[in-house]
């Protein structure tokens, strides 16, 4: 099984097996949503004919920088700055109506992550930013000099599924009380706090993971508006991909996963509105996708690549705009 190393030491996760989802056409047109530091791009150009066509999307400044060797070198690339919720956009810009894969690889980035100035990592100290964009929106550190704490226990609680949300908001703002604008100048000043509360409140400490986890994972989804970036794309996504053309969504967290695999229960027509006599699907309800599968990565990945541990490979095609009795009826 192939793995691609790309800078920063950084390893694609699941590469080949999302390479094989796309069932890519040598003369196809495709997305990577997501373009990092470019390994699943390079394996998708890969598979590509004289003729194929590969866009990528980051929100990054410094991913895009760092594609602009390959856009230069290579005719059928072009890197774009932007979210990949803004695709449609994107692809008109750029003459395209339709795609036959679209390639989403979630949350944060390993280059990210391992970059202190960048304000992701409790692990090294660096000014506690967590903007992949940050020339847009509010750092985590501004952000938790102003909002209340019910406002910072709802978002700890909501995306980090944090137990210790409402004492760690206490800590927060008493904090911010007693050094007023000097408060969290830093990613460890914020993960000393975290881990003070988590363990004195923890039973038994959960090895293996450091207390400020989920707190850092609550505040970069919430200041890179993550889900709602999500649910957003997901939909741009199957409205521009072709009969026939697959999307493939890696993710790395139970609330990604739950809106991925949600959304594709409703567009398979699996979870959609019902008539309430006849059992079949609602009028109105268009099914748009067929569900390939799942893939988890296997012990030999998450041995050499730990960050695959927790991803999830989720794939569903396109049908026609208007499918037939006959599929309406088999999803039933």
């Amino acid at each position: 099984m192939t793995r691609q190393q790309g800078e920063s030491g950084h390893i694609s996760v699941l590469l080949q097996e999302s390479i094989n989802a796309l069932a890519i056409r040598p003369d196809g047109v495709y997305l990577d949503g997501t373009f990092g530091r470019g390994g699943h791009s390079a394996a998708i150009l890969k598979g590509l004919g004289p003729t194929g066509r590969l866009v990528a999307i980051d929100r990054d400044p410094q991913a895009v920088q760092a594609a602009r060797p390959l856009e230069k070198s290579e005719g059928r690339f072009r890197i774009v700055h932007a979210r990949f919720s803004q695709l449609a956009s994107v692809l008109d810009a750029l003459g395209i109506d339709t795609l036959d894969g679209i390639l989403l690889d979630l949350g944060v980035s390993s280059p990210q992550l391992d970059d202190p100035s960048r304000g992701f990592s409790f692990r090294e100290d660096g000014p506690l930013d967590m903007r992949m964009d940050p020339a847009h929106g509010m750092s985590a550190r501004q952000w938790l000099l102003v909002a209340s704490e019910d406002e910072i226990a709802e978002v700890v609680r909501t995306y980090g599924e944090e137990r210790f949300a409402f004492p760690i908001a206490k800590a927060v703002v008493a904090r911010r009380a007693d050094v007023g604008d000097a408060a969290f100048e830093t990613t460890g000043e914020l993960a000393r706090l975290v881990a003070g509360v988590v363990r004195r409140r923890q039973r038994r400490p959960e090895i293996g993971k450091d207390p400020a986890t989920r707190t850092f994972q609550a505040l970069r989804i919430f200041v890179n508006q993550e889900l709602e970036e999500l649910e957003a794309g997901l939909e741009a996504a199957v409205s521009r991909l072709r009969p026939g053309g697959r999307l493939a969504v890696i993710s790395f967290h139970s609330l990604e996963d739950r809106i991925v695999k949600q959304f594709i229960a409703r567009e398979t027509g699996r979870t959609a509105a019902r008539d309430p006599v006849r059992g079949t699907l609602a009028a109105g309800v268009r099914v748009r996708l067929r569900s390939i599968g799942r893939v988890l990565p296997d012990d030999f990945e998450v041995q050499s690549n730990p960050r695959a541990r927790s991803a999830v490979l989720r794939v569903a095609e396109r049908l026609a705009d208007e499918p037939d009795r006959d599929v309406a009826e088999r999803v039933r």
